[in-house]
């Protein structure tokens, strides 16, 4: 497996920890940066690893600002990205399982380095469900294409299509 990993400046150091984490266990990473604490704008890292992940460059990407939820912002605007800003496990089994998420976003203001890690590994080692969730990405990805094509919702059982 291949992943990108990115940070911003607050989400150096714990880039830096997973980065280990996963070359221990013999993942190949696409490290994109940052490369210090210095400040830096997030959605350039963000950007970078989305792309990776879009292009398939990379199977899944992990993205590490101080909350999580600017690198996801910025990241959920690539088409074919699915990021989701975890903060548990149980989140993180629940994104790939129901959601294939294929971008993880941590933040390390939030998150301890051991939680984090184990999210890591939560996100890494949970595969997609399929079945009725084929169905929900099949409508996201509809969305990506043209905004103007979202299905009408249901408002009673499961949809028909």
């Amino acid at each position: 497996m291949r992943v990108a990993v990115g940070a911003d400046h607050a989400g150096y150091d714990l880039k830096e920890a997973i980065k280990q984490l996963l070359e221990s266990r013999g993942v190949a990473v696409d490290d994109v940066g940052t490369v210090s604490r210095d400040s830096v704008d997030y959605p350039d890292f963000a950007v970078r690893v989305a792309t990776a992940v879009a292009a398939g460059r990379s199977e899944r990407g992990i993205l590490v600002c101080g909350t999580g939820i600017g690198m996801s912002i910025a990241a959920n605007k690539v088409n074919g990205v699915r990021a989701a800003v975890v903060g548990d496990p149980d989140a993180a089994r629940l994104s790939r399982e129901h959601n294939d998420a294929n971008v993880l976003a941590i933040g390390a203001r939030v998150t301890s380095v051991e939680l984090a890690l184990t999210i890591v590994d939560v996100f890494l080692g949970t595969p997609f469900e399929g079945g009725r969730h084929q169905r929900r990405l099949d409508k996201i990805e509809a969305i990506e294409r043209d905004p103007s094509m979202a299905p009408h919702p249901q408002t009673h059982g499961e949809s028909k299509h």
